[in-house]
């Protein structure tokens, strides 16, 4: 499979299919809903998408929803490591370094942060890494 820009037009088709094809189950008691945006971004100043997990389905995509519960804005280069790398030591470790700002219940973030990456889904995870430039 051929690798994509990170947070790209392409790169969002590929990793819908790739969530289709893998799933992203969740714990159904971590209901968050987050809003990223991205600075810095190389398809235009700002890139805008949410995350997060409703009744047991993960749910992502361009653009901002209405209601999030957390808004994190960090860099493009600071959104790649963490969100590629599925690290959550990482993006811990941006926050505490300033790299990552939020609004609204960190706690709830954190609180469904303890799952890992996309779902917590490895193979989810490990095929996001794979068409990542």
């Amino acid at each position: 499979m051929s690798k994509h820009p990170f947070l790209s037009d392409e790169w969002f088709a590929v990793v819908e299919k790739l969530v289709e094809d893998h799933g992203a189950e969740v714990p159904a008691h971590q209901n968050v809903s987050v809003n990223l945006v991205i600075t810095g971004s190389p398809f235009g100043d700002e890139r805008h998408m949410h995350m997060g997990t409703r009744d047991g389905k993960g749910n992502w995509g361009l653009g901002l929803v209405d209601g999030a519960d957390v808004t994190l804005t960090t860099d493009y280069d600071t959104a790649k490591d963490v969100f590629v790398s599925g690290n959550a030591q990482a993006g811990m470790q941006a926050f505490m370094a300033g790299k990552v700002k939020a609004q609204g219940d960190i706690t709830k973030l954190m609180a469904a942060g303890a799952g890992g990456g996309p779902g917590g889904n490895e193979a989810l995870q490990e095929a996001i890494q794979g068409i990542t430039e």
